[in-house]
């Protein structure tokens, strides 16, 4: 039996609740991690191995190391847009364990985040940590999987050799091996019900709050399903923005139209987020994950690109998508949908799987489709959890987290305390610390004082000094003068007399 240890927020067979979805961050920020991490466990699952999940927060240490090394035969990591400044530290920690480990480390799905012209300049302050880390993986694999052309170029740029880089998309998008669901045809209209997903870090490419706004407009059974932490936090605890008056264009706060309406979802499991997605007629936006969800659901979906992470999938996966720069605020979802071509991803889907499927038996990994049961065993499983549905808005009526929140708040209340007990400390301190170097500064300033004083009066009696012996040499002066008065005045007559006589 292998036993493969794989990189994941946690394992797609653990029920958890929304509050520890949130508390733990199970979702590594972004439900979207869960799509591809849990892609990537089911493909892994054969009769021949285990999989364990391993926590999305790595543990560096050398103990954490050392029981990964004598529990384990494979390290698998799944990753997304590793390769961004935001993601360095993690990258570094990342590193520091792999480099310590002497089992395999299988690296997929890994991708550079850069602007949606593929300039990577923005990478630049990490270069020492991604060389570092593709050194560490493919010194115990035989090659690292990317997600497309750009990151594959970025890798080589950073002198890893071509035999040592795989291009083979994201995970996510063989969750049913070497067949894709059957994307279904429809016709958009007014009473269609449509999912739309929005990043916020799109808005300076683009006008996705005007695009959400135009949709909410004219078709009222839109829904738009979130992704981040952030908002199931806001979900689950609301915030005082209706009563602020305080309005944003995007949906962040519960003053938006879309959150005051209760057309807000939050996703906690990508089966019960595939599921849900079924039920819907279009989805579109800017979440390149929240569009896979729709198409491994059969509902047609177009991605709106805004950064080299979406474009490079779409364009290797063949999503049909649109930049999101070109579009205007009124973009109709109808002429994205009758403009889109599922035909190229359908029909490369085949050869795009045996790709990936290379790359695992390449790196020693069976899979599911070639060497288990297709990954029966694992629906079944998955089939038969009560996973909890997508969050809502609270109303604030009782749903069974009261408990929790109000535990949580009195938790933050303490953490706030203690902070500001502890600020308190420091600023008596510092006050302390102040006072005595006040102090001091005026027993400096005193002494000063007095030594100036000393030297006033010093510089006084030397005036004076100075003054009496001036006295005295004009008394001695005129005391000269009266005694040799009249010998110089004899003198001086003597001295005409002999003039006149020559």
């Amino acid at each position: 039996m292998k036993r493969i240890l794989i990189r994941s927020g946690k394992s797609p067979f653990r029920v958890a609740s929304p509050t520890e979805f949130i508390h733990q961050d199970l979702i590594g920020t972004n439900t979207g991690n869960l799509l591809f991490s849990d892609s990537a466990h089911k493909m892994l699952t054969t009769p021949d191995t285990e999989v364990t999940s391993n926590g999305i927060r790595t543990n560096p240490s050398a103990e954490r190391a050392a029981e990964i090394n004598e529990q384990y035969d494979v390290f698998v990591v799944p990753l997304a847009n590793a390769f961004r400044p935001q993601f360095q530290g993690s990258l570094d920690r990342l590193s520091t364990l792999i480099e310590q480990l002497t089992i395999p480390v299988v690296v997929f799905g890994v991708g550079a985040q850069a602007t949606d012209d593929y300039a990577t300049e923005i990478l630049k302050p990490m270069e020492a940590s991604v060389k570092r880390f593709a050194r560490a993986v493919l010194d115990r694999s035989a090659s690292i999987g990317v997600r497309g052309e750009l990151t594959a170029s970025y890798l080589r740029d950073h002198g890893v050799p071509d035999d040592g880089i795989d291009i083979m998309g994201c995970p996510s998008m063989f969750l049913y091996g070497d067949r894709f669901p059957e994307i279904r045809a429809t016709e958009i209209t007014a009473g269609s019900r449509l999912a739309i997903n929005l990043s916020p870090n799109a808005i300076p490419v683009g006008p996705v709050a005007g695009i959400a706004a135009h949709a909410h407009a004219h078709y009222p059974n839109l829904t738009y399903y979130a992704q981040n932490l952030v908002d199931a936090e806001l979900l689950l605890w609301g915030d005082t923005t209706p009563e602020s008056g305080f309005e944003d264009a995007f949906p962040l706060q519960l003053s938006h139209a879309l959150l005051r309406e209760n057309k807000v979802r939050m996703p906690l499991d990508a089966a019960t987020w595939i599921d849900e997605l079924r039920g819907y007629d279009f989805a579109y936006g800017t979440r390149i994950h929240g569009n896979i969800a729709a198409l491994l659901a059969g509902t047609p979906a177009v991605v709106l690109t805004h950064d080299s992470r979406t474009l490079e999938l779409c364009r290797y996966f063949g999503i049909p998508h649109r930049p999101l720069s070109t579009l205007p605020a009124d973009t109709d979802p109808r002429d994205l949908y009758e403009a889109a071509d599922f035909s190229a991803m359908v029909k490369g889907h085949a050869e795009r799987f045996e790709r990936i499927t290379a790359f695992l038996t390449r790196n020693g990994l069976d899979n599911a489709y070639q060497h288990g049961d297709g990954g029966a065993a694992y629906e079944a499983r998955v089939a038969s959890l009560d996973l909890p549905a997508s969050m809502e808005v609270w109303d604030g009526t009782e749903d069974g987290r009261m408990r929790y929140r109000v535990s949580r708040l009195r938790e933050l209340i303490t953490v706030s305390e203690d902070k500001l007990t502890t600020k308190l400390t420091a600023a008596t301190k510092k006050n302390a610390e102040l006072r005595a170097k006040l102090t001091a500064a005026e027993k400096r300033a005193a002494q000063t004082a007095d030594r100036l004083d000393a030297t006033v009066q010093q510089l006084e009696a030397t005036r004076k000094q100075l003054a009496a012996l001036e006295r005295r040499v004009t008394g001695m002066e005129k005391r000269v003068l009266v005694r040799l008065g009249p010998a110089l005045r004899r003198r001086t007559r003597k001295l005409s007399g002999s003039t006149d006589r020559h």
